[in-house]
């Protein structure tokens, strides 16, 4: 803790310089005073991006610095998010001790919340790890004794003979035939570990890397990339790729190391992860807090974001109950289907929550669709904030929208 006058010292230096200690945040700590609008040089990627937070890209994700803000500033006891996405409220509130749950509508989304904030034995990852890639395709692998570094013979190994297995068309369109049958071996390898959505996350992620697409089109692509092509990422004419085996090793060697950085710093606080429709989902009484940055209207298809998952993993699809995707626009009558979901979600919230119970809702409202008297709550401050840095082609700026209600 810290006295007044430092208190004030921090409110009054916070006016014009992004906020950056915040372990300095607590309940008297002035929210309004805040600037949010970080720079590379306040917040660089690699704070927005430690540890499990980049276990597997993930479009459409609030960086994991607001949610530390909240649960700093209300400690709460029991914190939820009832779109929990890639987990970050959860990874943010295991670290600080916090009980979390977390709703999602994609099995993909509540399989990655669950791998990054699972307790792992090391060890045994560690040896789980280093043994399934010394099964590799024709790779006779070897590993250190380092617990951390996975190395695999760096010769070319001969393209795998095709594996009798059926897959999707979709697989068989978007996956080179040595890509297709590398990542199908790794699957069917999975199944002898104990760590098994670990590993079902290093394949997707690897997948994703992996597919017939231009090296500077990972998010979207709109057809497979079979020929050559000028690459705007590496300034040259590039191959399409063509094999997983390298992006397999690379990808279980980062996601040890990841996991493993967060582990030290994972508290025993429990977590849950609920893969269900968040308007109707069962949750216990006294939830507190509710940090959660919800689908932003006609921006996205959630499931189709990851379709390499789905189709590779045969993960259940329920992409037609997502609350504004991409697919359904963003007309009038979209917007009206988007608040009314969005107000089902959030009446069955309050539900759940104690009196005073406060929300938090990360979003780019420029449509303005938000009401908190619509469902039992009341508004006590809403917080601007400048998003002028993206990844990938997508580098436009935008202003978000923190809105901050209390329930009546």
């Amino acid at each position: 803790m810290y006295d007044e006058d430092t208190a004030q010292e921090i409110a009054h230096k916070s006016v014009t310089s992004p906020i950056t200690s915040f372990e300095l945040i607590s309940a008297e700590t002035d929210l309004s005073a805040l600037n949010l609008n970080w720079r590379e040089r306040d917040l660089p990627e690699k704070l927005r991006t430690k540890h499990v937070h980049r276990l597997h890209p993930y479009m459409g994700k609030f960086i994991p610095q607001i949610v530390e803000i909240f649960l700093r500033k209300f400690q709460p006891k029991l914190v939820y998010d009832p779109f929990c996405g890639s987990g970050t409220t959860l990874v943010e509130a295991s670290v600080l001790g916090v009980d979390c749950i977390g709703t999602d509508i994609s099995a993909f989304n509540a399989m990655i919340s669950r791998v990054k904030t699972d307790s792992y034995d090391l060890s045994k990852l560690s040896s789980e790890c280093h043994n399934i890639l010394k099964h590799l395709p024709d790779t006779p692998g070897r590993a250190t004794e380092s617990a951390t570094e996975l190395i695999v013979d760096k010769h070319e190994p001969n393209l795998p003979v095709s594996l009798e297995e059926s897959v999707s068309d979709y697989i068989k369109m978007w996956f080179a035939e040595r890509s297709r049958n590398e990542l199908i071996h790794f699957r069917q390898q999975i199944e002898n570990y104990y760590y098994k959505e670990f590993f079902r996350i290093v394949l997707s992620r690897s997948a994703r890397s992996a597919r017939l697409v231009k090296h500077f089109d990972l998010d979207f692509p709109k057809h497979p990339q079979t020929e050559p092509y000028e690459c705007l990422k590496h300034g040259r004419i590039c191959e399409p790729v063509k094999e997983a085996r390298k992006f397999l090793i690379r990808y279980t060697e980062d996601a040890y190391n990841r996991v493993a950085d967060y582990s030290r710093l994972k508290t025993t606080a429990q977590v849950e992860v609920i893969h269900g429709d968040s308007r109707s989902v069962s949750l216990p009484k006294g939830i507190e807090l509710v940090i959660t940055s919800p689908p932003y209207i006609g921006l996205i298809d959630y499931h189709e974001q990851h379709r390499y998952a789905y189709e590779l993993l045969e993960l259940e699809d329920k992409g037609s109950l997502e609350i504004g995707a991409a697919s359904k626009g963003s007309s009038q009558m979209a917007r009206k289907e988007y608040i009314s979901s969005m107000n089902e979600v959030f009446l069955h919230t309050r539900d759940h929550m104690v009196n005073d119970g406060v929300l938090a809702i990360v979003v780019h409202d420029k449509y303005n669709l938000y009401d908190p008297t619509q469902v039992g709550f009341e508004s006590f401050g809403r917080l601007e904030r400048h998003v002028n840095r993206r990844t990938g082609r997508r580098s436009g700026a935008f202003h978000e929208s923190i809105l901050l209600w209390k329930k009546k």
